[in-house]
């Protein structure tokens, strides 16, 4: 899995990557404050299209117990627990939610972008899940924001580029290392019409291209809009997009 053109580089891989886990910092307490706002005026009970079977109370225990683990992978601790499914109820869903993106917040900032970390692909750095979690964070708010029947809050074109780059490689190539994703024998060219970005995602040259605003590309990817979006452009071999969405780069 490649990628055509540099984006948003990991800490580390120029003086701009360096810079980049500072905003994602931020922007990660920008999109927990906003998925707890959100998810609180949902009915916990709505149920939340792109997520199966799940509820909008699934969701926020699932990202809480999310950002529970991510805080001790962190620091080099594997904390091992199931999703709950308790409890339900609107109030006590809110003050879990919120303890648990405070505690991962908190636990990021001290830690500090450079410390020795575990991640899905190995060691590496706490700045890992700077940009893990809060693009964890980021679709699982435009999830309860559909739920809700509400706008999700707007993020920039060139955070929403991050979360496709992600995708493409980080997360998709872990999948794969691991056995959870297959791996992408026909080339499909990523286009995000709002930034410019530009990915190939497989090896050598694309037999099909798929045009998009980047969120629409990353909402796409993460298999929570699908190809008949008005948003999304395809040309060229159609089988290969298929493949590509079909491959399980994202959970």
């Amino acid at each position: 899995m490649t990628r055509a053109l540099p984006t948003h580089p990991d800490p580390g891989d120029s003086p701009a990557g360096r810079s980049a886990p500072v905003d994602r910092l931020a922007l990660l307490a920008r999109a927990q404050a906003a998925f707890a706002d959100v998810a609180s005026t949902a009915d916990p009970e709505a149920p939340v299209p792109g997520c199966g079977e799940w509820r909008v109370a699934d969701v926020v225990l699932h990202l809480a117990r999310v950002h529970w683990w991510a805080a001790g992978m962190a620091v080099g601790v594997v904390l091992r627990t199931e999703n709950p499914d308790r409890p339900r109820d609107a109030e006590s869903l809110d003050r879990i939610y919120r303890w648990a993106a405070r505690h991962l917040h908190a636990t990021l900032a001290e830690t500090g972008p450079d410390s020795p970390a575990l991640t899905l692909d190995g060691r590496g750095v706490a700045a890992y899940w700077w940009r893990r979690q809060l693009h964890e964070t980021l679709i699982h708010l435009d999830d309860v924001a559909t739920a809700a029947g509400t706008p999700a809050p707007t993020f920039a074109t060139e955070v929403w580029a991050d979360t496709v780059d992600e995708v493409v490689s980080v997360l998709g190539p872990a999948r794969q290392a691991r056995g959870a994703a297959a791996l992408i024998t026909s080339p499909v060219e990523i286009v995000a019409t709002d930034t410019g970005d530009r990915w190939v995602v497989g090896d050598g040259d694309a037999g099909a291209t798929v045009r998009g605003t980047s969120r629409d590309v990353a909402l796409l990817l993460w298999n929570r809009i699908d190809l008949s979006s008005p948003g999304l452009e395809v040309s060229g071999d159609p089988s290969a997009v298929d493949a590509l969405l079909e491959a399980g780069l994202t959970s």
